[in-house]
């Protein structure tokens, strides 16, 4: 029945209907692009062919169009009027006599899944129980050690059929989902064709949501989501505990605001080492491109005679220079910096093959060394005010009982920042480039893919994005070569916590951002209930530990 219920006389003849209609207008029109776009491919045709064959089908594109303008309204209420007949005579049978009633099927497959299991467990007790008694009985060591082996035969047999019964039944149920959500896919199939080939988001978000149902599994579940759902449980304890202490309520907008704005800064360094994790690498010199950034911006944006003589050059005084310049300058010199020493890493990575780790860790110190030795420790002091409240500033966004609600700036670059990162990722052949050498060099470069140039490249961007979070650190503290200690571990932690494996080539933009938002809320939380910094990094350690090793699991399964 379900394989005729699309081939209804009245389906049909609307079909027949705007197929006749889209004809020789939108039909023509996909078929006609698609050749020219074939001769524009097509490198034997001479110039003088090629112009005759795009003038006469130009003409033909024309005439389409006219076609498709003339029968649009048509076409249109026909196709409304199709999708309502599906809607109202075709989903109710599909969701009533196949959905409902193979699901019915899957309950009664899960009831017998408990039988069967409990049906063999209770067969291989006669002869496990019988046996565990007379091992308790036996004296001689020999006989003893028999008996211990064949009761752990009997077990494993047991195990085992369990094991394949429990396959075979869970074999049937799948078979059963699948004929549920086939039904609806060759409904929104359908639609979508009625429409001219136009989808429809109530019916794609219900077509997924059914599909995630359908293929729903606990254990995926759990080892996918198991650190968001024990950091959200903690959150909650915290929401719950911070009244009862007396120190007021957390979840709150402005503390909501005030972790978004610690998060904003962090965040450009997440998204920078999160490409080289996706390559299998990581970078330990982050906080010390943050301290290079940081004492560049606030060297030039100093108001007045700097204080730090920079390997004895100096001091500088940069009030001279409008200020709009100064700005650019400082961004500017910040991202070449960083983007110099991390293409400098890349190049031992990239070229002789060296682990990010040693590579980086190298910069790490040759930056530490050079910017202790050039400022002798001492701060740059602080920037502009003017400047300061202009890009690191707060927006007065209203007043919730008398408490002025502020915006912060800084989120505004940072999500810029992500949406940079997520085209990159996703939208580019960089990024699809990434994904293949972070899982597979060798085959990468067998298909054409330059290891080599998308390694440095990575590195490069990675650098760009330091450049960007050190200028914007330089706006919440006075940089000094000290400044940004620490920051490559959050921003490493963040990012496996977020997903990304260090196996390399599994992972996403999202997940970088939820895991800076996750670290940066978890010492927030602990901090506003007066937990000591010490103990915060105990809890900061269990997390990693916990989502590296979801990570081994997931990659063991994998394998």
């Amino acid at each position: 029945m379900q394989e005729n219920i699309f081939e209804d006389e009245k389906i049909l003849d609307y079909k027949a209907k705007l197929e006749d209609l889209r004809k020789d207008g939108e039909t023509k029109i996909i078929h006609t692009k698609q050749k020219l776009d074939s001769i524009k491919e097509n490198r034997l045709l001479g110039k003088e062919e090629a112009d005759v064959l795009r003038a006469s089908l130009n003409a033909e594109l024309e005439k389409a169009k006219e076609v498709q303008a003339r029968n649009k309204e048509q076409v249109v209420n026909l196709s409304k009027e199709a999708t309502l007949y599906t809607k109202t005579n075709l989903l109710p049978y599909i969701k009533e006599n196949i959905i409902k009633a193979e699901y019915s099927k899957v309950k009664e497959l899960h009831t017998k899944k408990k039988e069967v299991a409990l049906s063999l467990k209770e067969k291989y007790d006669l002869r496990i129980k019988p046996l565990e008694k007379k091992i308790k009985s036996i004296s001689n060591s020999e006989d003893k050690r028999r008996a211990i082996a064949e009761l752990k035969t009997i077990k494993f047999e047991q195990k085992g059929a369990i094991n394949d019964a429990n396959a075979e039944i869970n074999e049937e149920i799948s078979r059963h989902k699948d004929i549920g959500l086939r039904a609806y896919s060759d409904y929104v199939a359908l639609n979508r064709t009625l429409r001219g080939g136009k989808t429809n988001v109530i019916e794609n978000v219900m077509l997924k949501g059914f599909s995630y149902v359908c293929n729903f599994n606990t254990k995926t579940f759990l080892l996918n989501n198991g650190i968001y759902l024990a950091v959200l449980i903690f959150f909650i304890i915290c929401v719950i505990a911070a009244p009862a202490k007396g120190m007021g309520n957390l979840f709150t907008l402005p503390n909501i605001l005030t972790i978004l704005e610690q998060s904003s800064t962090r965040m450009f360094y997440a998204l920078g080492v999160a490409g080289l994790i996706l390559l299998g690498g990581t970078d330990l010199s982050i906080g010390r491109m943050v301290a290079l950034g940081s004492i560049t911006t606030g060297l030039i944006l100093h108001p007045g005679m700097n204080i730090v003589k920079f390997m004895n050059m100096g001091p500088w005084d940069f009030t001279a220079f409008p200020m709009l310049f100064r700005i650019l300058l400082a961004l500017f010199l910040s991202i070449l910096f960083c983007s110099l020493f991390s293409a400098f890493s890349g190049v031992f990575v990239a070229k002789l093959k060296m682990h990010p780790f040693i590579s980086t860790l190298a910069t790490q110190l040759i930056i530490y060394g050079l910017l202790f030795f050039g400022t002798s420790g001492v701060p740059t002091g602080s920037i502009d005010d003017g400047v300061r409240r202009l890009i690191g500033g707060r927006w007065l966004i209203g007043y919730i009982n008398g408490t002025a609600i502020t915006f912060p700036k800084l989120i505004i670059p940072a999500i810029v920042a992500i949406v940079i990162a997520w085209f990159i990722w996703n939208k580019t052949t960089f990024g699809k480039n990434m994904y293949a050498v972070g899982g597979n060099p060798e085959a990468a470069a067998v298909s054409g893919i330059s290891v080599f140039w998308t390694t440095m490249f990575v590195f490069i961007m990675a650098g760009i994005f330091y450049g960007c979070g050190a200028f914007l650190e330089a706006f919440r503290a006075n940089a000094s070569a000290g400044t940004g200690q620490g920051f490559e571990l959050d921003a490493i932690a963040a990012c496996v916590v977020g997903g990304i494996s260090f196996s390399g080539g599994i992972g996403k933009i999202g997940g970088a951002v939820a895991g800076v938002i996750i670290f940066t809320s978890l010492t927030y939380c602990l901090t506003f209930l007066g937990i000591d910094t010490n103990l915060q990094f105990v809890f900061k350690g269990l997390i990693i530990l916990a989502a590296v090793s979801l990570d081994s699991v997931k990659y063991i399964r994998r394998k």
